[in-house]
């Protein structure tokens, strides 16, 4: 099967569908490519790259469309390329699809043995995450709107001291913690900005404080956590605690990121227009649902409006303002989607409607309307699954309970030992016997309560205080036989160096534990 590549008719867009790097790959499952001219030359891949690795460069997009059995695009068909009538019987399409608003175009599209596989309707499961293109493009987004907000900002993000005075770090709130959002925690907390973040599911609490990040919560308790991995919708008494916060934290921070979104809906509104009222001049909001309608009740779709001297950005190209990054993971999640397609290698396609990745993300199969999918059930625990959990939790209280009796039969075993030794031993033997057993033990125990990061101190000044093998030298030093002074003249002098190297790692190291 022959794969066509089309150059993307949206002005603004500056993404290709396969680059250069994955149509290697591609030629391995045994399809043939073909490229339209140009098709990568905004995002820097030219024609005699794809030459290079093994491509056809095809004239025109009538060509591709007329001679290829899949077609690959970025965006869903526009209209002006009629993709309903240009795309024969027995082809494909692979492209971002949107069924959901673009009902037209996928009635249109139904016609026989025409397929359809939609890049956003990837299901969020753990084994799709390969082709999650959608994932892909919304970390590239939220590192983006980053770049943007800081190019509107009048100041540095990080902090500094300098010899003209004090810069104060910028606070940064991004509102909605999923793949964009952590994106553009991780972004803007590298630049040096103080950064906080918030969002419905308290489950991201973690994945936004590892990042260095602030996790603001409202007192409320209620999960947001959606199907498919997405927000709901709040109760009324939740939005308005969350609309609280937000008008506080809108008089402190310098720059804010929205990002979200609620399948099937219309993107919520959650700054108003007193809280943009309350924020400081220059300050930036970039929404990243502004294709949605806007998390801000001034956003305009593409545009930046200043309202009050506050800079708010629609965009809704983000991805597309990194081209190159943008296609290359773009090109990835498309080549593990034919991998799956293609499982015999031999460069044709094989529709597996059993395959719930398959079947989630095929719109349209042999002409035939298949969106929606069925919704993808969890399997219920087979009870051989919890006969198996069961026996492991006897065994774990099994080796509790014999980790816990183990020390008392050391303990018993050691005394017997003792016993045994001092009732055949003189009385001078088993008297320094005694303090060396006493000595061991308190020497386990303080170095086993020790935190294993001071343990290389500890050994440091250990080793320092076990050169009292010193005072035996001095004692010796002032014998009459020669051999003796020279011996312990050498002893005096090799301690010498083991005591204070010893307390001089020691501070060493402990310094290292100081901030």
């Amino acid at each position: 099967m022959i794969i066509g590549i089309l150059k993307e008719v949206i002005e603004s867009e500056n993404r290709v569908a396969i680059t250069p790097a994955v149509v290697i790959k591609i030629l391995k499952l045994g399809y043939e490519v073909q490229v339209e001219k140009s098709a990568g030359a905004r995002a820097n891949y030219t024609d005699s790259a794809y030459k290079q690795v093994g491509a056809t460069i095809s004239e025109s997009s009538s060509e591709i469309w007329n001679q290829s059995d899949i077609i690959i695009k970025v965006n869903p068909p526009e209209k002006s390329e009629s993709a309903s009538s240009q795309l024969n019987g027995n082809s494909s399409l692979i492209s971002f699809f949107y069924p959901r608003q673009n009902k037209e175009i996928l009635k249109s599209m139904a016609k026989e043995n025409v397929n359809v596989f939609a890049m956003d309707c990837v299901p969020r499961i753990t084994r799709a995450q390969k082709m999650d293109a959608l994932s892909s493009m919304s970390n590239v987004a939220g590192s983006r709107a980053v770049i943007e907000a800081s190019h509107l900002f009048g100041r540095f993000f990080g902090g500094q001291i300098t010899a003209a005075g004090k810069i104060s770090p910028a606070k940064v709130l991004v509102i909605g913690a999923g793949v964009s959002g952590l994106s553009a925690i991780g972004a803007a907390a590298s630049l040096g900005a103080i950064v906080r973040a918030f969002d419905t599911r308290p489950e991201v609490k973690e994945q936004v404080e590892s990042l260095s990040a602030e996790f603001l919560t409202v007192d409320i308790k209620e999960d947001g956590a959606g199907k498919g991995g997405y927000a709901k919708v709040m109760s009324d008494e939740y939005i308005k605690s969350e609309h609280k916060l937000f008008e506080e934290q809108c008089k402190e921070v310098d720059i804010i990121i929205t990002t979200a979104l609620i399948p099937g809906k219309p993107a919520p509104i959650l700054l108003t227009e007193k809280m943009i009222s309350l924020m400081k001049p220059g300050s930036v909001v970039v929404d990243l649902a502004a294709e949605r309608g806007g998390n801000c009740c001034y956003t305009k779709k593409d545009q930046v409006v200043n309202i009050k001297g506050v800079n708010i950005v629609g965009y809704t190209d983000l991805p597309s303002r990194l081209p190159s990054q943008s296609s290359q993971l773009y090109a990835t999640n498309v080549y593990h989607l034919l991998c799956d397609l293609t499982p015999e290698k031999n460069g044709k396609i094989n529709i597996n409607m059993d395959d719930q990745v398959i079947r989630g993300m095929t719109v349209i199969n042999n002409g035939e309307i298949t969106f929606p999918p069925p919704e993808i059930k969890k399997a219920a625990p087979s009870p051989v699954t919890s006969t198996k959990e069961t026996k492991k939790q006897n065994i774990l209280i099994t080796k509790k309970s014999i980790k816990k009796t183990f020390p008392v039969i050391k303990f018993g075993l050691a005394l017997l030992t003792l016993i045994g030794i001092g009732s055949v031993s003189p009385p001078s033997f088993m008297a320094h016997f005694t303090v060396f057993v006493l000595g061991c033990f308190v020497g386990y125990m303080v170095v086993w309560n020790v935190t294993s990061a001071l343990h290389t101190p500890l050994m440091s000044v250990t080793n320092a205080v076990s050169s009292i093998i010193i005072i035996g030298a001095l004692i010796q030093i002032s014998s009459d036989n020669i051999v003796l002074t020279v011996m312990a003249s050498l002893a005096i002098f090799i301690t010498s160096i083991n005591i204070v190297g010893g307390f001089a790692v020691t501070k060493r190291m402990l310094e290292m534990f100081k901030k």
